[in-house]
């Protein structure tokens, strides 16, 4: 896989990760800044890791869940896994320019 390869494909996973919500903040998860990292291997197999708001969000049996499952529904990916961490915690900073207006912190 060449570079242009892994970052077109990168740019396809990010345009999925945009179609995913938090359920108690009207943002995607991407805007959000829950999305930390996202790998591509050579055999197409994605692994993104990622943060919730808090350890205890509603949704952390889900939303991985979700992110998994429409990160394999790109034609280019064989596999995927999330990876959750803490580590950096999450923080409003983490937030996008577009986030933080839209729920009114610029």
């Amino acid at each position: 896989m060449t570079t242009e390869e892994a970052q077109a494909i990168g740019d396809k996973i990010v345009v999925v990760l945009k179609t995913i919500y938090d359920p108690e903040i009207p943002v995607d998860i991407y805007e959000l800044g829950l999305i930390y990292d996202v790998f591509v291997n050579e055999d197409y197999e994605a692994k993104i890791l990622m943060t919730l708001t808090s350890p205890n969000c509603p949704v952390a049996e889900t939303l991985p869940v979700e992110v998994e499952e429409k990160v394999k529904s790109l034609e280019e990916i064989k596999d995927a896994e999330v990876e959750i961490t803490f580590d950096p915690t999450w923080s409003q900073d983490m937030m996008s320019e577009e986030a933080k207006l839209e729920l009114g912190f610029l």
